[in-house]
């Protein structure tokens, strides 16, 4: 019986089914492309760090012997043990390692070094890598936030999607109710009522949601070598492979079937608690339980703006679910947009803007120290550019305490701006100190440009420290960090500092060589030339293995300039040595190349949120008018002109779009307001680039396809036969 009940209500309510069929396919296909999208971009960052930087997780460094290795793979939740050959020497060993379990790496790395013997400075973590699995160190306060908002983004947008399904459910059993009453007055259970509301989702559901899922995977294939396509021009890209993983296809199959089932066993439960006669006496109209005014309305709009607000109050509940997945989808698509603006403004900040005039082109001679590079003098005769060649060093040095300058005394001292630093019993300081050893010509020419006369022996002192009291990291303020008193500087080996020398001190300075280096906040940075290291070499070590050289050009900065300036640079180092070579200019080409792509990306991703939002209101909107024919009917009937409904409609339409609009901005508002507050960003900045013309475009269609629904629904009513559905029970 009931299942040749379900079959002659399918077949005699097409539409109604149609617009189910159509909302478990679409949700399905979009959370089946969002959720296989982002897992492969996230495998795609995964692979690009473990190329770029190394599988590693952990890694201690330290001089050990090597049976270490042995000892530290005897440990529970190690996986794999390896020294590190680019990194290690014949007396220093870099040790990586991997855990079965990741997330408890915070705790067991420091155990290991204890055990070991290992100084908890000589023990790192893999923190990019990490953070793309959500492990943080517990002793940051101040983590990285990114990929919990790409998840938060992630969730909301699936839970709008899940939300169009229940919609679809939900308009179409309501309209059931008095049917369904009248089943239940003939003898039929809750139980059985709501077998049969499930058996029928079942069939409607099972094959859009099948298909749905397939076709998601499909695109997402399909995306992914788009992207590749786009991309193929850039250097050193690696390209993506697809990938899914069967835990996506079944979170996206449960939480759909999920969704349906609940959507289809919530009218049972509510038939279950209504008497037979309330479910018969309900014919779908909307009833306030207590009359309220809306006086925002009527003032406005008259007699049309309080009918339109009490049927919006009426049905609050029903619009609940259309709201919110609007409001979700119109939220997801703002602040992904905002973010990814954010974004861009810091990276021209941190990079293109800072290091535009710093270099042309950057060459990485792979282990190769700067004393045994024989190329010096080809390089420096490159034709119409600067170069400059370095390569950097680990120190500390021993600062008294009376060097301190009075402008670092009045902010409180050293550990006032620093935190905690190192200070002897004798009110001694011990500061990193890290060198940069510049070719000798280069150094001459920074002698040059700070205005001193250049010197075989000593050192230049970048005698600034930050002020992070009275600015922040992004617009930086720097006082001195000495009196700029002292003639000379005692540096000390890192590992042993019992290993000193003590260099006489040329200048003190706030300016730093034009290179492509940040420097620490809270060091003492050492400029030296070479002729200068090869005399204290032996004592301070701790050399990086990499040579730099940085090359700027003198005329030209154009793309074809600079590529003769790389052609000739590659080919002095071809051959001699493992080197990596960069050009500025082609990497903001390639840079822009790959923004473009993502650009691409995330508009499609803001046209799935649009659809999404749009497909549930209209989907609502539609059958919300369908229902109330009886309604409009009665309306008619005591003298209300077809334009007093046309302005009823308009009121509704405008309600209905513009509620997830004023609740949506002022959540976009605060997060703005907080990323760059966060950021340190001149809110105008943000104010310039604001992506408010797609956020616009979007309102837009919002109240476009409203406007549209109501229209359809609209020209519906004015045609049916009014008498007709006054005489009628109900109307499905």
């Amino acid at each position: 019986m009931w299942k040749d009940y379900s079959i002659g209500f399918l077949r005699k309510n097409r539409a109604s089914s149609l617009s189910v069929l159509a909302a478990a396919f679409i949700s399905a296909l979009f959370l089946s492309l969002l959720c296989s999208l982002s897992y492969n971009l996230w495998k795609y960052e995964i692979e690009s760090i473990t190329l770029e930087e190394g599988s590693w997780q952990g890694r201690i460094s330290g001089t050990f012997n090597e049976s270490i290795v042995s000892a530290i793979q005897n440990f529970a939740n190690v996986k794999t043990v390896q020294i590190n050959t680019g990194l290690s020497d014949e007396e220093h060993f870099v040790i990586d390692i991997c855990f079965q379990n990741m997330r408890t790496i915070y705790q067991d790395l420091p155990l290991i070094a204890e055990h070991l013997g290992v100084d908890s400075n000589s023990v790192s973590y893999h923190e990019l890598l990490l953070s793309r699995y959500l492990i943080q160190d517990p002793q940051d306060t101040d983590p990285p936030l990114l990929m919990f908002f790409y998840l938060a983004v992630l969730f909301i947008v699936s839970a709008s999607l899940i939300l169009i399904i229940h919609n679809a459910f939900a308009v179409s059993m309501r309209a059931r109710l008095h049917q369904l009453g009248i089943l239940s007055s003939i003898g039929a259970t809750p139980g059985q009522i709501r077998t049969c509301l499930v058996q029928e989702a079942a069939v409607l559901c099972i094959l859009p949601i099948l298909s749905g899922t397939f076709a998601g995977i499909v695109l997402s294939f399909g995306t992914l070598q788009l992207i590749n396509a786009l991309a193929s021009g850039i250097p050193g890209r690696h390209e993506a492979v697809f990938a899914y993983h069967p835990i996506l296809f079944v979170i996206t199959i449960l939480s759909i079937i999920l969704t349906v089932y609940v959507s289809a066993w919530l009218p049972a439960r509510k038939l279950s608690k209504l008497t037979p006669l309330a479910a018969i006496q309900n014919i779908g109209e909307t009833h306030l339980k207590k009359r309220k005014k809306s006086p925002f309305l009527s003032r406005i709009f008259g007699v049309e703006g309080e009918l339109a607000g009490a049927t919006i109050k009426a049905q609050k509940k029903a619009l609940r679910t259309s709201t919110l997945s609007l409001t979700l989808s119109f939220l997801g698509f703002t602040l992904m947009l905002c973010f990814f603006t954010l974004s861009g403004i810091s990276t021209n900040h941190t990079y293109f803007e800072r290091y535009q005039n710093a270099w042309d082109i950057m060459v990485t001679v792979k282990d190769t120290n700067i004393e045994n590079f024989e190329k010096t003098e080809e390089i420096l005769q490159l034709n119409h550019a600067e170069s400059v060649i370095y390569q950097k060093a680990a120190a500390q040095c021993a600062v008294p305490e009376a060097s301190i300058s009075d402008d670092l005394h009045r902010l409180g001292g050293l550990e006032s701006l620093a935190g905690n630093v190192a200070r002897t019993s004798e009110g001694v300081y011990s500061v990193q100190a890290p060198i940069i050893i510049m070719d000798d010509n280069g150094f001459k020419e920074y002698c040059k440009k700070i205005g001193i006369k250049p010197e075989k022996t000593g050192c230049i002192v970048l005698n600034r420290i930050w002020d992070s009291i009275n600015s922040n990291f992004r617009y930086k303020e720097y006082v001195p960090f000495l009196t700029a008193e002292q003639n000379t500087i005692l540096l000390q080996n890192m590992e042993q500092t019992q290993n000193t020398v003590e260099i006489p001190v040329l200048a003190y300075t706030q300016e730093p060589p034009v290179l492509r280096e940040e420097y620490e906040n809270y060091t003492l940075v050492q400029f030296i030339p070479l002729s200068t290291w090869r005399q204290i070499e032996k004592v301070i070590g701790n050399t990086e293995p990499d040579t730099y050289i940085r090359i700027l050009a003198e005329n030209s900065r154009e793309l074809s300039a600079l590529n003769v300036l790389e052609t000739e640079a590659a080919d002095i180092m071809e051959g001699n040595y493992t080197f990596e070579i960069e050009n500025r200019i082609q990497e903001k080409i390639d840079n822009d190349t790959m923004l473009n792509g993502y650009k691409l990306i995330i508009g499609a991703l803001c046209v799935l949120l649009a659809i999404i939002g749009i497909a549930s209101i209209f989907s609502y909107t539609l059958k919300f008018i369908q229902q109330r024919k009886r309604e409009f009917a009665r309306y008619m009937s005591i003298g209300m002109t077809p334009e007093s409904m046309k302005k009823m409609f308009c009121i509704e339409a405008l309600v209905i779009a513009g509620r997830p609009v004023l609740i949506t901005l002022p959540l976009t508002l605060l997060f703005v307001g907080f990323m760059v507050t966060a950021s340190y960003l001149n809110p105008m900045e943000f104010l310039k680039a604001a992506p408010i013309m797609p956020i616009v475009i979007f309102i837009l269609v919002i109240f476009g396809f409203v406007a549209l629904a109501y229209y359809i629904g609209g020209r519906k009513i004015m045609k049916c036969n009014l008498i007709e559905a006054l005489q009628r029970d109900h109307i499905l």
